[in-house]
């Protein structure tokens, strides 16, 4: 009698001990990584015109990887007086801007890091003339 319950404690201890092991073994064989796509969010913003609704621009703006980025569309009347673009961005504690005029249509493109805040607006006929209001894009 002795015997067999020393056998039977050492067989339930091993079961214990078995079943403890398992999972911990099953699950390190079976782990999976899963990564979480990190969300971009896009701004969509325009259309955006100038005083006198003679030009306007549209576009997006999203953040990625620690960079702002924006993508432009300018619109206006073939030949005469060109259409302008504003941006002006607030970057590592200090205000930037700059312009770009165009003809007709255009696609522009920028991007920079450590931006913070990003505003624009549209002029028509000159670099500051017949210039719409200003909104903040990012």
């Amino acid at each position: 009698m002795r015997k067999t319950l020393t056998i039977a404690a050492l067989a339930g201890s091993m079961a214990v001990t078995g079943l403890a092991l398992g999972p911990a073994a099953a699950q390190a064989a079976t782990q999976t990584t899963t990564t979480t796509a990190s969300t971009v969010t896009v701004v969509k913003w325009g259309k955006f015109f100038s005083s006198d609704r003679k030009a306007y621009t549209y576009g997006k703006t999203w953040a990625s990887g620690g960079k702002v980025f924006t993508k432009w569309y300018g619109v206006d009347k073939v030949g005469g007086k060109k259409g302008w673009v504003w941006f002006e961005y607030y970057q590592n504690g200090s205000w930037h801007k700059f312009n770009k005029s165009w003809d007709g249509k255009v696609v522009g493109a920028w991007s920079g890091k450590g931006i913070k805040k990003v505003y624009t607006f549209t002029c028509w006929a000159g670099k500051f003339d017949n210039c719409g209001k200003k909104y903040r894009i990012y």
